[in-house]
């Protein structure tokens, strides 16, 4: 059996604490997500701290500094805060439900400056200064957020790039759990690997047994050539029944070490390599992540350490002896142990490839009705592309499944596919559209009308595409109003509430007037509510019109009218 090897840090580096930073929260840190935590195409850029359920819990500064950056969006951080610091460190703040007056005077003002909900604003550090314990905003749950919590994150601020914030909070956090395995992946490199006379990866599940060992491997590996190997994992913490991410992954063969991958930070426009840090294919189809222990060549991640990157050379008739070890940032450890057999057996030669996509160069591909643009720097390896195309009476142009497989693109490539059909006058009402295996309409994509064709970007290939149109226009409706007399007037009590929805490509952008004047309408992602709260230093009382107006992201607007009283 492999045994479970724990082993628990009492002394606290000099590096963790050098800067004295207070808690931003005056509750007990309890964490529901880590750094680097896995998540879908990005890497978690700092910790998520529970706020005991709720929101409004007060916020506070962690050192001296001055407001740098304040973030306001119906995704993503929602409204966020961000405090620059004389050692040269941002502190960040995320799905916030208001700021102090102070700071939500400043930001109202800037709304109504630009005319819009949605803000970015950077500060000089003479505009709004803070000190250390003062208080600057309240926890909520705006954005992109899927419950009450403070969303806290340290950066350089320089380079912005991401710290782990619990380098400097680990005296406030209890941690005696190891990390948990759950599985073992191997993977023959095509060509010049096979693992049990096949080039399909070998994933097996691994289980903690009552004794509390783990289980072993149900399947031997018998492999000859060059193979990667890949683990399933995760953290875990005390007085909590959350999982996190893995901090520091070894791997050693016959008792030397030869990977390691560490995250204690990154830069945020290498966040979307966690596809290349993870199997991608098996996150995309079976929602599993697998941590590779193996660098692709386009893997640019600063977290490694490896010995030929991280490949290992089966090229004995012999047992090799492998050893993971994991452990997180407060010196938890767990081991897992198996043999790999090395067993001579047929490399399988590739079937030929028509069209190789090398992954450091420009890659293009042309047909009559389709186009494929990849710039150097979006693929992690070679790619076998393959393209097949069917007909379709459903949608403006044949179906395209652009590659077999899910293959992830660092930024994006560029996809054009000829219409069959043309019917519709207004181009912009063209766009893109995923294809459900069943050949339904999917989610929308997007792109431009061009010589008969549609241009669209997109972020992975082995997704089936084609053309349709986005003809229907926003839904508004007013919510919680009631109305007097013959004429449509709005009697509300100290906000007016309008649901909007679209029936395809979303709402690009909206905006309300009163009288002919911006009107401050928020928003947010999780909810099709859009919200105006009566503005007694804007607004006099009496009767007034109100005209909203929604755009969808074909163009598509509708405009509701209605008088109000106030």
């Amino acid at each position: 059996m492999n045994k479970i090897s724990t082993t628990i840090f009492l002394f606290l580096s000099l590096n963790s604490f050098s800067q004295d930073y207070r808690s931003p929260l005056d509750i007990p840190l309890l964490l529901s997500a880590n750094f680097c935590e896995l998540r879908n195409n990005h890497f978690h850029s700092g910790i998520d701290i529970k706020t005991q359920g709720v929101e409004g819990k007060p916020i506070y500064s962690i050192a001296d500094g001055y407001i740098s950056r304040i973030g306001v969006s119906p995704g993503g951080y929602g409204l966020s805060l961000y405090i620059d610091h004389s050692n040269g460190q941002t502190s960040v703040y995320g799905h916030l439900s208001s700021y102090n007056v102070r700071i939500g005077e400043y930001v109202k003002q800037e709304q109504y400056n630009q005319e819009n909900f949605r803000i970015d604003v950077k500060l000089k550090p003479y505009q709004i200064p803070v000190k250390k314990g003062e208080l600057v905003a309240y926890t909520g749950n705006t954005g992109g957020s899927g419950g009450p919590h403070l969303h806290f994150e340290i950066r350089d601020t320089k380079t912005e790039n991401a710290l782990d914030p619990l380098v400097y909070y680990k005296k406030l956090i209890s941690d005696n759990k190891s990390p948990d395995i759950k599985g073992i992946a191997a993977y023959p490199v095509p060509g010049r690997g096979v693992i049990n006379g096949t080039v399909l990866p070998l994933r097996q599940a691994v289980s903690r047994l009552k004794s509390g060992d783990y289980s072993d491997l149900k399947q031997s590996i018998e492999a000859w050539g060059l193979i990667g190997l890949g683990i399933k994992a995760y953290d875990r913490m005390d007085a909590t029944s959350n999982i996190y991410g893995v901090r520091i992954v070894k791997l050693s063969v016959d008792g030397k070490q030869i990977f390691k991958s560490e995250t204690a930070g990154f830069p945020f426009d290498q966040s979307r390599m966690i596809n290349t840090f993870t199997e991608f294919s098996e996150w995309r189809l079976n929602k599993s992540f697998y941590m590779q222990s193996f660098i692709e060549p386009g893997n640019r991640l600063p977290f490694y350490s490896a010995v030929n990157s991280g490949y290992i050379d089966i090229s004995e008739e012999r047992p090799y002896q492998i050893a993971y070890e994991l452990e997180d940032i407060y010196g938890n450890k767990s081991t897992y142990d198996f043999t790999i057999k090395g067993k001579k057996q047929n490399i399988l030669t590739p079937s030929a490839c028509n069209q190789v996509l090398i992954w450091d160069e420009d890659n293009k591909y042309k047909t009559d009705q389709f186009s494929l643009s990849i710039p150097k720097g979006n693929l992690y390896n070679d790619v076998c592309f393959t393209l097949s195309q069917a007909s379709s009476t459903e949608f403006f142009s044949d179906i395209f499944t652009v590659n077999k497989t899910p293959v992830p693109l660092d930024k994006s490539g560029e996809v054009t596919i000829k219409l069959s059909s043309d019917p519709i006058s207004n181009k912009k009402q063209y766009g893109l559209v995923q294809v459900t295996n069943n050949n339904s309409r999917g989610s929308w994509v997007g792109g431009s009308y061009k010589n008969g064709s549609i241009v669209a970007s997109i972020r992975e290939l082995g997704v089936r595409l084609a053309v349709y149109s986005d003809t229907e226009a926003p839904k508004v409706t007013r919510i919680e109003s009631s109305t007097s007399g013959k004429r449509k007037v709005i009697v509300p009590k100290d906000e007016i509430r309008l649901r909007v929805s679209d029936n395809l490509s979303g709402v690009a952008n909206f905006r309300g007037t009163i009288d002919g004047k911006f009107a401050l309408f928020t928003h947010d992602m999780k909810s099709p509510i859009i919200t105006y709260k009566f503005d007694p230093t804007r607004l006099k009382r009496g009767t007034h019109k109100l005209v909203f107006t929604a755009t969808d992201a074909c163009g598509n607007t509708t405009q509701y009218t209605a008088d109000f009283v106030y």
